[in-house]
């Protein structure tokens, strides 16, 4: 009798198991079913209070929301607000561009180029550059800058009181510690480039650009004298006419718009007045780039000559 009770109670059992797996879903279907799911739902009027008072104050941020609310009386989670508040774009940092423009007038930017000379010497050319009109204050040419040289441009740059906020150059090597203890001791602050980032120094590098297209690449340098000479020709052409698009097609040196010439203005071809009624309705930057192309053409007439 023993094993047959032992065997009903392994048959019961056995049926038990069986039947475990189909009534397991059910049991716990019924159980979740049991009350209300999820979060606690939150009232429109409470969320578009969170959406207002988020709206109104940018620099308020979930906790501080929640903050406020708990003080009137709402029971709601920080993590409730934050999924409640409107997504806002952060704001961007200010970009170098707007920097400078920012600073346009208190702005100045350094920058040395090298040239070479016909006698393969190699002149150190360095250039001082207000931002705001494009104006080359400053220039020297040594085919040695020491430190003492390059701290004393600086004060030949900007005598008395005309000294600027900032002065923007890169981080080269040539510049010392004699150079900056000059410039900081003048109470001007330097504003370093990044690191092989030439292009935020962009105005100076844009200066170096034009000198060398629009002259070094079409004179020979002889000597430091001779290229403190044409450069100082060429600053001249390049304040006084050169347009600049930066400065709505006006010259650093702010450049009168001259009276149109009309054809009933000028005298019939042929006449004694003919000639000098032609010469005088010219432009007068016209005739200042002819005098600069001609002491260009003869300077390289006179070199060849000399060579041979």
């Amino acid at each position: 009798m023993g094993w047959v009770a032992r065997g009903a109670a392994h048959r019961s059992a056995g049926h038990c198991d069986s039947l475990a797996p189909a009534g397991l879903p059910r049991f716990w279907t019924w159980k979740s079913r049991r009350g209300r799911t999820g979060r606690p739902p939150v009232a429109s009027e409470l969320a578009n209070l969170v959406r207002t008072m988020a709206l109104a104050n940018p620099l308020w941020g979930a906790p501080r929301i929640h903050g406020e609310l708990l003080k009137l009386g709402f029971d709601i989670s920080q993590r409730s607000v934050a999924r409640l508040m409107p997504r806002r774009p952060k704001p961007p940092s200010q970009t170098w561009r707007t920097f400078l423009e920012n600073h346009l007038t208190d702005l100045v930017s350094v920058d040395f180029f090298v040239v070479p000379t016909e006698t393969f010497r190699v002149l150190y050319v360095f250039v001082v550059l207000m931002h705001h009109r494009r104006q080359v204050v400053h220039f020297n040419v040594t085919d040695s800058p020491t430190a003492a040289w390059k701290a004393q441009q600086i004060v030949d740059a900007f005598p008395d009181d005309s000294t600027p906020r900032f002065l923007l150059r890169d981080r080269n090597s040539i510049y010392g510690t004699e150079f900056r203890r000059r410039v900081k001791g003048m109470g001007i602050a330097e504003v370093l480039t990044a690191p092989r980032s030439p292009w935020q120094n962009a105005f100076a590098e844009r200066v170096i650009g034009t000198i060398r297209r629009e002259f070094l690449d079409h004179v020979i340098v002889l000597n430091e004298q001779h290229l403190r000479r044409r450069l100082r020709n060429y600053f001249r052409y390049y304040h006084g006419s050169r347009t600049h698009l930066a400065l709505d097609k006006d010259a650093p040196e702010p450049r009168a718009v001259e009276p149109q010439v009309t054809a009933a203005s000028l005298p019939c071809p042929g006449s004694a007045d003919s000639t000098i009624a032609t010469s005088a309705a010219r432009h007068s930057h016209h005739r200042r780039l002819y005098r600069y192309v001609e002491g260009i053409r003869a300077h390289w007439r006179s070199g060849n000559a000399l060579a041979t």
